[in-house]
């Protein structure tokens, strides 16, 4: 008998009908051969913030969505340490994605042609928004960049992988700019060098090799090509579901005289008002400068973006994040609280703070999970950190997530999605007991467990409301508890 056909038994045996619910469903569990139990679903959007429930969006059907994923840099453009580099396999990623269970990516994109920082070997990037047709050469030797004109190559692979993904129900946020190599590579391959581009048109006026002033909104010839460059992303994706927008990762936002603030928030105004004239409205992200630079959070929250990636000094999202207030979907990513980190355990935490996890991927070809194509072995166990993001996923897809809010009071482990009276989610990260306030369920919670380091299901004995209940672990590590009210096992998922 086939293990999944087991725990189907096992469930109408013991009246488990709700955690295996995942079985029927967008399991967990994978098939026999390895593929993913069900086909996916093309997404359904555009998305928007969910009416009642600010924490998720909501898709065209009005059902909350639960966005988690891995994302790696060769998603959009390709690089490497040649010219050029080598062709990023795209269709294998998306594949990859889905043997996971993800629903959500954001493709990367790089400004510059060529950059180096510290020691490490130059990395180049292409292809680029612009063609490069001046008749003058550029500091790499190459034609000058023509910043009047667009490179079809660039917005129609930009819109082909859009598709692509849609297809396999994936979301993709697109990033419009990049900081982190603006403020820490070289000046040399990036177009608004003034030695780069056919219009001369001068990035860096003050003359310091870095060129922030491109993120300032201080030079009106540089925001007007800008400007022009959003507008066509926007003209080519306006009528994909499954788009969000990224501002600009890791751009400096603190600082009293060098800061993105203002032009970040002068583009998210700006593609808001663009689209308000379009068939379709996406939403847009503001993400913080990353680790180690600084609490910009509330600048996040503080501007009218749709989504935030913070990265609060104040709290620890490493170890125990806080429970979301609903003020702004939180896509919740590692790149900026680690680079590349988390594990297991921070994926079950976010999730049941009411957050959306994302993983920075250093995504391997060969897919052994264990080393990083930019050189290091990586910090953690990374395959397992991709199978726990699509089982929470799972969970998600089969909870009335738009009433599932975090509530710390409720388990005494203090990680818990909960609609009291109706369903819980509890996670165990350290200890295998765990008691729950069930005195609002007013008939049987059914009892499932879930083990997150073998992807395992098991039936609980079911037990009544009206009190705070203890549970135990059947399972010798962490582990998810999942609780629900047998006279709401028939209410509509929104």
């Amino acid at each position: 008998m086939k293990r999944r056909d087991f725990l189907i038994d096992a469930a109408c045996a013991t009246g488990f009908a709700f955690s295996t619910a995942l079985v029927h469903g967008d399991s967990p569990v994978t098939s026999t051969d390895g593929q993913p139990a069900n086909p996916r679903r093309a997404a359904a959007g555009p998305l928007r913030v969910h009416p009642t429930n600010p924490r998720y969006f909501a898709d065209g059907s009005g059902k909350a969505v639960y966005l988690t994923g891995s994302h790696t840099w060769g998603s959009l453009q390709d690089g490497g340490v040649v010219d050029p580099p080598p062709a990023f396999d795209y269709p294998a990623y998306l594949e990859f994605l889905e043997q996971h269970q993800h629903n959500f990516i954001r493709l990367w994109r790089a400004e510059s042609t060529r950059a180096t920082w510290d020691s490490n070997p130059a990395r180049y990037y292409a292809p680029h928004p612009w063609p490069r047709s001046g008749s003058d050469s550029a500091l790499d030797g190459k034609p000058k960049f023509d910043l009047s004109r667009f490179n079809d190559i660039y917005f129609d692979r930009l819109r082909s992988r859009v598709i692509a993904a849609g297809k396999r129900g994936i979301y993709v946020s697109i990033m419009l700019f990049e900081g982190w190599d603006l403020n820490n590579a070289s000046w040399d391959g990036q177009p608004f060098n003034r030695q780069n581009n056919v219009q001369g048109i001068n990035g860096d006026p003050n003359g310091d090799s870095k060129g922030l002033e491109i993120q300032m909104l201080t030079i009106p010839a540089v925001t007007a090509v800008q400007e022009a460059y959003v507008r066509k992303i926007i003209d080519t994706v306006n009528d994909l579901d499954n788009v969000l927008y990224e501002i600009s990762n890791e751009s400096r936002l603190l600082g009293s005289k060098v800061s993105s603030k203002d032009w970040q928030y002068h583009f998210i105004r700006f593609i808001k008002e663009y689209e308000s004239r379009k068939p379709k409205q996406h939403p847009v992200g503001m993400t913080s400068q990353g680790y180690g630079g600084g609490d910009d959070s509330e600048i996040l929250f503080d501007s009218a973006a749709d989504w935030i990636s913070p990265n609060p000094d104040k709290f620890d999202f490493r170890k125990t994040p806080p429970a979301s207030d609903g003020r702004k979907v939180i896509l919740l990513d590692t790149d900026h609280l680690w680079g590349i980190g988390g594990d297991r355990k921070w994926v079950w935490k976010s999730f049941l703070r009411g957050y959306n996890p994302i993983w920075m991927d250093p995504f391997d070809r060969s897919r052994n999970g264990t080393t990083n194509t930019w050189g290091p072995v990586l910090p953690v166990d990374a395959d397992e950190v991709r199978r726990n993001l699509g089982y929470t996923l799972s969970y998600a897809k089969k909870m009335n997530l738009a009433k599932m809010t975090p509530r710390t009071d409720v388990a005494s482990s203090g990680y818990c999605l909960a609609e009291p009276g109706h369903e819980y989610l509890v996670y165990l990260p350290d200890s295998r007991d765990v008691s729950v306030d069930l005195s609002s369920v007013a008939s049987v919670a059914v009892v499932g467990w879930f083990d997150p380091g073998t992807g395992t299901m098991q039936p609980g004995e079911n037990v009544t409301g009206g009190r705070r209940r203890s549970f135990h672990s059947p399972f010798g590590s962490d582990a998810v508890l999942s609780l629900k009210a047998t006279d709401g096992m028939d209410s509509e998922v929104r």
